[in-house]
């Protein structure tokens, strides 16, 4: 590995994640059991059983994604990922706004995440209907904690996201097939079944029906393996060892994601409405009434798990990326910003920044009536907004021929994946913004567009006033478009 110079030593974080770590890392960012339980439920609502097959398309059009990422992040394992990705593809004002947008996103699903495991540890404690103002409590408890976690140092880290996967897997898949064992109340056939959604039949395909309405939230469920990316400085090897993670991750929590949908769909009685709490958590109802009133607890908890495991994922991701536009003088406060703990090397200011603006969000969710949808809506979108410059910028740079691969490469493959992805990525923002009126709340169903329009403005009033002192970090593996690739293994 080339040295860094000496005076960017101070700016240098430790390299302490193996490839596990980082495909632990990229699993916990959406978990299967935060992807399952936070879709489930308004999926089904929305197609039917026949929703499942919305996984399929979303996971196709995210593997394309991926495969450009794991290009990406072979040429450039650099802290910050999509920003750094974006920046040396197009240029610093395109690559600020892409970390811009992708640092909103993040903190406010970390947000989102956290008021999410909230109220599974409510319902442990015994609060069976919590208060606004509980929920908002036991999310800042989360946050606290998990702040403590990161700021503890990345050995901590690794040990919550090692047991997340243990607790993730065990409890999905070894759920999932004792379902389809002994608990089993439909063939195959089902999953042509579009329930009773509005639209069914004709429309059912339509840019307003409900199978594309169901992929909106489906698209939730598979991202997260572009974080690996983020971590990309800590990580051993990270030419051979990220791309790897990034596939790895996608396709192993689209696998357990998948069964764990069939094996609730197949195992779900005739007439679920029926079921008690079904309209409000069916995964939870559909258990329940198969596993008895003794799963609840057990459940409960498994969930937090997810749950808590996510947003520590989320938070570093989040940390590493401001960490990173920090250390190019791209933000306000950008000398306190890119300081690292003389101990662990974290980005302890950046981490702070994070609870920060998240406790602001459980603040206002608490006063502030549909904030807490309005932040799930946006972040779904939000990370296609994000995904969009990266993909679109390789899409360009490998049309010009401007493109110089890394180790990882496909070849006379890369055109037609640059631009499948394109499209797919393209497609799917405009499906998630599109305002369909289905909340009979005119904020509510233009929400993406709103909170996009809302970044984007108070975006430019901060770039323009950093925009003069954006630098880029002296990196030793780093090289621009156009020049050689890198060979050493680490930057």
């Amino acid at each position: 590995m080339t040295a860094h110079p000496a005076h960017n030593h101070e700016r240098t974080l430790k390299r302490e994640f193996t490839f596990g770590a980082a495909f632990a890392f990229a699993f916990a960012f959406i978990s299967p059991i935060v992807a399952l339980y936070g879709i489930y439920g308004i999926a089904i609502s929305a197609a039917g059983p026949s929703f499942w097959w919305g996984f399929l398309v979303v996971f196709a059009g995210q593997f394309f994604v991926a495969l450009v990422f794991a290009m990406l992040v072979s040429r450039w394992p650099i802290e910050g990922s999509i920003y750094q990705w974006a920046s040396r593809l197009i240029g610093p004002g395109f690559g600020w706004f892409a970390g811009w947008f992708y640092i909103w996103t993040l903190t406010i699903a970390m947000a989102t995440v956290a008021l999410g495991a909230a109220r599974f540890i409510a319902n442990i404690l015994g609060l069976d209907h919590p208060t606004g103002t509980q929920v908002a409590l036991i999310a800042f408890v989360v946050l606290v904690c998990g702040t403590l976690v990161n700021l503890a140092g990345r050995q901590v880290l690794k040990i919550f996201m090692f047991a997340s996967i243990i607790a993730e897997v065990i409890g999905s898949v070894g759920l999932g097939i004792w379902l389809l064992i002994t608990r089993r109340e439909h063939d195959l056939s089902v999953l042509f079944d579009a329930g009773r959604s509005v639209g069914a039949g004709d429309e059912f395909f339509s840019i307003g029906g409900p199978f594309l309405l169901a992929i909106v939230f489906i698209g939730f469920s598979f991202v997260g393996f572009e974080s690996a990316g983020s971590i990309a400085e800590e990580v051993h090897e990270p030419r051979k060892n990220l791309p790897k993670a990034v596939l790895f991750s996608i396709s192993f929590i689209a696998l357990i994601v998948m069964f764990s949908s069939l094996a609730v769909i197949l195992a779900t009685p005739e007439n679920p409405e029926l079921l008690p709490g079904y309209d409000v958590d069916p995964v939870h109802a559909v258990l329940t009434a198969q596993l008895g009133s003794g799963i609840a607890l057990p459940l409960q908890a498994l969930f937090a798990i997810g749950f808590i495991a996510s947003f520590l994922a989320l938070q570093t991701a989040a940390s590493r990326l401001i960490w990173a536009k920090a250390r190019d003088n791209a933000l306000p406060f950008s000398s306190k910003l890119v300081r690292l703990s003389q101990a662990q090397r974290q980005p302890v200011w950046a981490i702070l920044l994070t609870t920060a603006v998240g406790t602001a969000l459980f603040l206002l969710s608490n006063v502030a009536e549909n904030l807490y949808t309005i932040m799930v809506n946006f972040t779904s979108g939000g990370f296609y907004l994000s995904f969009l410059f990266p993909v679109a910028a390789f899409a360009i740079a490998v049309l010009r021929r401007s493109w110089t691969p890394g180790p990882f490469t496909l070849g006379r493959w890369t055109l037609p994946v640059a631009l499948i992805a394109f499209a797919w990525v393209a497609l799917e923002l405009v499906n998630i913004g599109w305002p369909r009126q289905a909340n009979e709340n005119l904020v509510l169903d233009w929400s993406v567009i709103i909170g996009t329009v809302a970044l984007a403005i108070l975006g430019t009033m901060v770039y323009l006033r950093v925009r003069g002192r954006i630098g880029r970090v002296e990196t030793s593996a780093v090289t621009l478009p156009g020049q050689p690739a890198p060979v050493e293994s680490e930057v």
